[in-house]
């Protein structure tokens, strides 16, 4: 366990996972939730995603090669998902849904703890790969254990930037919300795009 290993590591997944840049997302994906249902959403994406990441840190190429998926498939139909997700928020869908409900706050079958957050967003295909090739990496069970340390610190910053939305939000007030979730929503359909293109071009159709 050494820092050879550990900072590496530390970083990739830092920055394929994005905690930073996830805490906006998770403010614009359970607007108008209470704090409680904040907490409880954000609890619930961070262990998903740590269950997710753990399975493909130990059997990720084991699973794939055993469904017969390739990284490229998984890196497609996570991109196509979540286009979907960057249309309901460019299109203001899901605000809209919410309006047409008696009680205020998150539509419970509206929960994002599972899709996007867990997945793409936290536990994506990127951060899927990372770990995969991270415990490739390691040559005995503590090299592999610390890996997956590793990953639940950086999920402990996600929990912990994902608690302090509320801040975020109540300094941007709804106009700011707005126009961030629009904006995001752009750019979760350019991120999306991506995953696609990535995929097709493992699979040597774009040159």
């Amino acid at each position: 366990m050494t820092p050879d290993l550990l900072i590496p590591a530390f970083v990739t997944l830092f920055v394929v996972i994005d905690p930073i840049g996830l805490a906006p997302l998770f403010v614009a994906l359970t607007k108008g939730a209470r704090a409680g249902q904040r907490r409880a959403i954000a609890l619930r994406a961070v262990a998903i995603a740590a269950l997710l990441l753990t399975v493909f840190g130990l059997f990720g190429e084991q699973v794939l090669q055993f469904l017969g998926i390739s990284m490229p498939a998984f890196r497609i139909a996570g991109g196509m998902l979540l286009f979907l997700t960057a249309l309901d928020m460019l299109f203001e869908r899901r605000a809209q849904r919410r309006r047409d409900q008696s009680e205020p706050g998150l539509d419970p079958a509206e929960d994002p703890s599972v899709f996007p957050l867990a997945t793409p967003l936290i536990g994506g295909p990127g951060a899927m790969a990372a770990m995969i090739l991270l415990a490739g990496q390691t040559s005995t069970p503590m090299e592999l254990l610390a890996v997956h340390l590793v990953m639940l610190a950086v999920l402990v910053v996600v929990f912990t930037l994902f608690l302090a939305a509320g801040l975020l939000e109540r300094a941007l007030r709804e106009t700011g919300i707005n126009v961030l979730t629009r904006l995001l929503g752009m750019l979760l359909a350019a991120l999306a795009v991506q995953f696609v293109l990535d995929g097709l071009a493992d699979f040597g159709f774009l040159g």
